[in-house]
């Protein structure tokens, strides 16, 4: 990412708000966050949401918002089988802590980066 050239968010916080993209980024942030109540199907909406619309976000200040939302969610996924299949061993139950706890922390870093208009 050292290549590509940094493009500020609106200083305006206002105008920075109303920006389609980054209320889009946020929608996901909450479908992320929902997931641990959906069994999923939340992570799933925002997953589609952030490569239909990555295109257009692209070049953008809300484009490392989407690429850290899309890894979260492949992450996300890949710890959460493992731990799920290694359940029976007990330290499936570690792992599926220790990838919530990630889970969580990845979502809230990641909005309130969002919020202050820088990247995550």
């Amino acid at each position: 990412m050292a290549d590509q050239e940094f493009i500020p968010a609106d200083p305006d916080p206002v105008a920075r708000r109303s920006d389609p993209a980054r209320n889009l980024a946020v929608v996901v942030y909450i479908l992320q966050a929902l997931v641990f109540f959906t069994g999923g199907v939340t992570g799933l909406v925002g997953i589609i949401i952030n490569y239909v619309k990555l295109d257009d976000v692209t070049g953008s200040w809300v484009e490392p918002h989407f690429r850290w939302q899309i890894r979260t969610f492949w992450l996300g996924l890949l710890w959460m089988v493992i731990g799920t299949i290694t359940t029976f061993i007990l330290i499936g139950w570690l792992i599926l802590l220790a990838a919530s706890i990630w889970l969580i922390y990845r979502i809230v870093k990641g909005a309130l980066a969002l919020n202050d208009g820088v990247s995550p």
